[in-house]
């Protein structure tokens, strides 16, 4: 969207900027902006032809934000098991850098997946981004898939959902779910889903082993409205707008 064409004061029309950001075409952005439904910073807009810097402008259509225009990429990748939540290691091992070796930008990691954690990991060029989603009074919700030992039963996602505290400190869980469970006595193995928004080193490892359930696999299925779903193991893609729009509202960008 980096084309598009600006006054010399680098404004453009606002139905303009929503038809070429893919909002709708620009009759239906019109309408749009006559029904009341679309915002810039925080007042309605109806007078068509108002112009707005595209770069700047916090613009909601319908209340759903609308990213401004900018040079920084959002992608979101399928992590394997055994690469290593860096750009570079010392060790020689696989690091995120291998999978994105053809992408041109200086990418940065939001937060990290342990090397044996497969699934969703963002990445970006935009530092201010990353910092802040990664930052614990920004946390948002992410899920997780985990298979374990042990048979978990309904008192274990109680227990869950209540409260646990760690060595270093409590920890919230804000959903737990059992998916299914196979087997008997030892050799029992259940898969659960759990939903926090702590980022703390190895958090649901250590949680389920905490309860008598250590992990076997596990893997990130969602970070806030990005879903791992239709993405294979080490692929790539940019995020959707409404999905970025989403995660800069969390991050109060």
């Amino acid at each position: 969207m980096s084309h598009l064409q600006t006054d010399d004061d680098g404004l453009i029309r606002l139905q303009k900027l929503l038809a070429q950001s893919g909002v709708a075409s620009r009759r239906k952005c019109e309408e749009l902006m006559l029904d009341g439904k679309v915002e810039v910073d925080g007042e309605v807009v109806t007078r068509l032809g108002t112009k707005v810097d595209p770069t700047a402008a916090v613009i909601r259509v319908a209340g759903k934000r609308l990213p401004p225009i900018s040079p920084h990429v959002y992608l979101v990748l399928n992590k394997p098991r055994g690469v290593v939540s860096t750009m570079s290691d010392p060790e020689g091992r696989k690091t995120l850098s291998d999978l994105v070796a053809d992408r041109p930008e200086r990418l940065f990691h939001v937060g990290r997946l342990d090397t044996d954690t497969s699934g969703l990991l963002l990445l970006t060029n935009d530092g201010d981004f990353a910092h802040r989603m990664a930052h614990p009074s920004y946390e948002v919700d992410k899920t997780y898939v985990a298979e374990v030992t042990g048979e978990v039963t309904k008192a274990t996602i109680k227990t869950l959902l209540a409260g646990v505290t760690l060595e270093d400190g409590p920890v919230t869980v804000s959903q737990a779910r059992i998916v299914s469970v196979s087997g008997r006595g030892d050799g029992a193995r259940s898969i659960v889903e759990l939903v926090i928004h702590e980022g703390r080193n190895r958090i649901v490892r250590r949680l389920l082993d905490h309860l008598g359930h250590p992990v076997r696999r596990l893997t990130r299925t969602a970070f806030g409205p990005v879903q791992l779903q239709g993405l294979g193991v080490g692929e790539l893609r940019e995020l959707t707008l409404d999905e970025l729009g989403v995660l800069l509202d969390s991050a109060q960008l």
